[in-house]
């Protein structure tokens, strides 16, 4: 009778590296990391040239013989081999051969490096597990070539004694790193970093600039913004995939198009549909689809299978527990949320008649805010202080608006109020909020948090806790300066808006302009007061998602809050 394998068995068994992994791991052990133990991933223009240019060595054709003695020509492509005892796992893109022995030839994208070994020690490893996997599997092989698309040029690779040791280290080393409590520090000022297509997940010189161990970074960014939001908030809208192309249909008469690739965001109000091959498709290339009600209240979102990382969501929930950690989180996110609506009211103060900025009193009052926010013991009492600064920033809203009284095309400002909002600009503030609750949802599912497990906000059923502790900083840059942008400039007028007894709400025009004016200013570049570099405010949103991370997985000392000048 066979002897059964027990499910405690099954699970000691470790996981078979990817040959191409032992590749990453000589290349930087931190990005192997990332890929091999968090799950993360980006596209380059680099990666996505290599996936083109290896399209024909993917496709199999040929097998290799169980008897390597008895064929005198072998030539297989993606060939597929593993070893539980070596414990990798490789497709080798092409096998050439005979009786006499084998070669694995492994095709690089590029040109030939020109240096004393031919090649790089990453491919040159990478080439050497495959000649081992086949000797595992009863054939000779004595070396393997590394073919270069870009120049057309073949290197060999002789499996000699010492690449042979450096691959299985490499491969010891790696089978480590799930063991490790976090990544492997980040590269010392290397020019592998700037080409890496996961610069803006590990944002090394961030991180040693935060460690105190670089003077400044060099100014690398996350990937540019690939696409823009697609917003449709008609309640007959109906939206199909045609090829590459959303077709967006009204009463199935079709009223406008947009390419899937140009879509960074798919965002529905309402009733509006999408078919299951458009959501299919928008969950392969990693395009959140965000549901909102018809007046703008975020209903919720789906991606595919979501974020691997489950590290950082361990992290999360480990520090969520730790009352210490979560008022130290609290009081810089309000310290930082107060310093902003100080900053927003000194830029657009207007006195019609005077002129002149915030009275020296009330600047004095925030900054007295901005001391008890940092000294809170609790967070009750930090709630306390939030309050009142926030009564005392709305009481001098008015004083953003044009005219200084603010009854500017019906507008006018008394307090804040909301569920549902009685007023205009009400109905602005708590719109724009959604909107930005809708965003940090999505940036912080994107690096793979929970923003549903908070530290100051409580955790209430259907509550995104953690997206409203993050955007408490950017409420007054990314919200309330939308709203007086959108009055200002006369971009929204009391016209918009349908009002009852019941409350206020924008109509479909006005809500299409206001939704024109968030999005110019997520799109808006503002100089990091820390890093130093130029960066979207959406892709800000970013890093300082992946920043509190690495904050709570102990890489960073502290989490950085943005604070504008």
């Amino acid at each position: 009778m066979a002897q059964e394998t027990s499910f405690s068995e099954h699970q000691s068994q470790p996981d078979l590296i990817p040959a191409r992994m032992l590749n990453e791991y000589v290349y930087c052990p931190r990005l192997a990391y990332m890929m091999w133990v968090q799950g993360e991933f980006a596209h380059s223009a680099d990666t996505v040239e290599g996936t083109i240019r290896h399209k024909r060595v993917d496709r199999e054709s040929g097998k290799l013989p169980e008897n390597q003695e008895k064929v005198e020509k072998i030539h297989a492509r993606s060939v597929l081999l593993s070893s539980q005892r070596l414990g990798i796992t490789a497709r080798i893109d092409l096998v050439e051969g005979g009786a006499d022995g084998v070669c694995p030839i492994d095709y690089k994208k590029g040109k030939r490096p020109h240096t004393a070994t031919g090649a790089y020690d990453p491919e040159r490893v990478q080439v050497c597990v495959q000649g081992l996997l086949l000797r595992e599997h009863g054939f000779i092989s004595n070396y393997g070539h590394l073919y270069f698309i870009g120049s057309k040029e073949r290197v060999k690779v002789a499996f000699d004694e010492n690449l042979i040791s450096l691959t299985l280290k490499a491969a010891g080393e790696l089978r480590a790193l799930p063991g490790l409590d976090r990544p492997p520090d980040p590269l010392e000022d290397s020019p592998k970093c700037p080409r890496c297509s996961l610069l803006g997940i590990c944002l090394p010189d961030e991180i040693r600039f935060l460690n105190h161990l670089d003077d400044k970074p060099r100014p690398v960014m996350p990937a540019t913004e690939s696409g823009f939001p697609l917003y449709v908030q008609s309640p007959r809208g109906y939206l199909r995939k045609d090829g590459d192309v959303i077709v967006i249909e009204e009463n199935r008469e079709k009223v406008a198009e947009a390419r899937i690739g140009d879509v960074s965001q798919l965002v529905l109000f309402g009733s509006t549909a999408a078919t299951t091959p458009l959501l299919h498709e928008c969950f392969r290339r990693n395009i959140p689809v965000t549901y909102l009600s018809y007046g703008g209240w975020f209903m919720g979102h789906s991606v595919g299978t979501g974020h691997k990382n489950v590290e950082i969501r361990t992290h999360q929930y480990r520090m969520s527990f730790d009352p210490k950690m979560c008022l130290r989180l609290a009081r810089g996110w309000v310290a930082a949320k107060i310093a902003n609506c100080r900053t927003i009211l000194r830029r657009n103060w207007k006195d019609k008649e005077t002129g002149e900025n915030p009275s020296t009193d009330v600047l004095r009052q925030f900054r007295n805010d901005l001391r008890q926010a940092a000294q809170a013991k609790r967070i009750e009492e930090l709630l306390g202080v939030e309050g009142n600064a926030a009564r005392r920033y709305f009481r001098h809203f008015e004083q953003m608006l044009v005219p200084g009284d603010g009854k500017i095309d019906g507008f006018q400002f008394d307090n804040r109020n909301r569920r549902p909002p009685k007023d205009p600009i009400n109905a602005m503030l708590s719109f724009a909020y959604a909107m930005l609750t809708r965003e940090w949802t999505i940036a912080l599912s994107a690096v793979g948090l929970d923003p549903y497990r908070g530290f100051y906000h409580q955790i209430r059923f259907g509550r995104p806790a953690l997206a409203l502790d993050m955007m408490e900083p950017f409420r007054p840059l990314l919200a309330d300066s939308v709203v007086i942008t959108a009055i200002n400039n006369r971009e929204v007028t009391g016209s918009d808006f349908i009002c009852s007894a019941v409350g206020c709400n924008l109509s479909p025009a006005g809500r299409k302009r206001f939704i024109a004016t968030f999005e110019r200013r997520m799109s808006q570049e503002v100089t990091h007061p820390i890093f130093g570099y130029r960066i979207s405010y959406r892709r800000l949103l970013e890093v300082q998602a992946r920043l509190l991370g690495r904050f709570l997985s102990g890489e960073i000392p502290r989490y950085p809050n943005f604070v504008t000048r």
